[in-house]
């Protein structure tokens, strides 16, 4: 096998970085050179090259400052509370260097760097749900994606978060090296190589804002646990003893979306945690999440997901121990 040259991975360090933003993608591809050696060259780098105390009261030592620091096939930007009011220094140096990068990535607010820098403009991209109306509000020029866990657009890639920032690199490494590799890392950190990046942020439950009023936090909690049931307005509006028109304005106001999108967002994760987590048959999965029939299952899954479920279950679900 031919000798490959590895690619070197630059991760920007600053004051009030996210730890896990750094640690977490610097332990996949850690892994990935374990696993192969000679694939992968790790550096992070702060602007002079001095030790930066994360937002968590780490500190940091890097391994240079930016200005020694190697032409990056990968650049990797953190985000945490130091991208409020990041140096200055900072903004012209990723205008100049990231367009240099193989790949650009970010993580968390690390969108929020890029896009000072001009390089989201034109582009989907997504960060943390807290950050996603400011960073849309503050650059128009950015097609924020609020959902995905995290957005590919030509050689940049954005991610929500802390852990989605592992998801990122994960598959990165499958990209680069294969999804055996990919797999063994996940297992060695003990995560599942099994969230797509356009996986939604939160679940149902979570998206959806908890109800107020006692009858309707009730009926949300009923939806969750009764995807198969009669869920049209019709039937959960006598469920919470209002009229269809009434109840579908007060769980529009109380949970903030319509019960229809509620309801397709609960049975969607119904159906994956099945395809995930059981051998359950698709047509079996489809009956139990709601669907009724396999073909109404593939359309909600590809144009949610954007894949059909037999693909997803071959995709996400954990092999077999051995």
């Amino acid at each position: 096998m031919a000798q490959r040259n590895p690619q070197t991975v630059l991760v920007l360090l600053f004051d009030q970085v996210q730890s896990l933003d750094v640690t977490g993608p610097v332990e996949v591809f850690a892994g990935a050179e374990q696993h192969t050696p000679g694939t992968y060259r790790i550096r992070t780098a702060s602007l002079d090259g001095a030790p930066v105390r994360t937002s968590s009261g780490l500190t940091v030592v890097p391994d240079q400052a930016l200005t020694d620091a190697p032409e990056p096939d990968t650049l990797v930007v953190p985000g945490g509370r130091g991208t409020r009011d990041p140096d200055p220094r900072l903004t012209p140096w990723l205008r100049e260097h990231g367009p240099r990068a193989r790949r650009l990535v970010s993580v968390c607010t690390g969108a929020v760097l890029l896009a000072r820098a001009g390089l989201l403009d034109g582009r989907r991209a997504t960060t943390h749900w807290a950050y996603s109306d400011r960073l849309a509000r503050d650059h128009p020029a950015v097609d924020v994606d609020p959902d995905p866990i995290y957005v590919r657009d030509g050689n940049v890639a954005t991610s929500a978060g802390v852990t989605s920032g592992i998801d990122l690199a994960l598959a990165l490494v499958e990209e680069d090296l294969g999804r055996d590799v990919a797999l063994t890392v996940a297992r060695h950190l003990v995560v599942f190589l099994r969230r797509p990046g356009n996986q939604a942020q939160f679940s149902a439950q979570l998206a959806a804002q908890t109800a107020r009023r006692e009858p309707l936090r009730e009926l949300q909690h009923w939806i969750t646990e009764h995807p198969g049931a009669d869920l049209s307005v019709e039937s959960l509006a006598a469920r919470a003893s209002l009229s269809p028109r009434h109840f579908a304005r007060a769980f529009q106001a109380e949970a903030g979306m319509p019960p229809g999108r509620y309801v397709d967002r609960v049975r969607l994760e119904h159906a994956r945690r099945l395809l995930e987590d059981t051998g359950d048959g698709v047509e079996e999965v489809s009956r139990a999440s709601g669907y009724g029939t396999p073909e109404a299952m593939r359309r909600a899954f590809v144009r949610t997901l954007g894949t059909p479920p037999a693909e997803y279950r071959r995709r996400f679900r954990p092999a077999p121990a051995n």
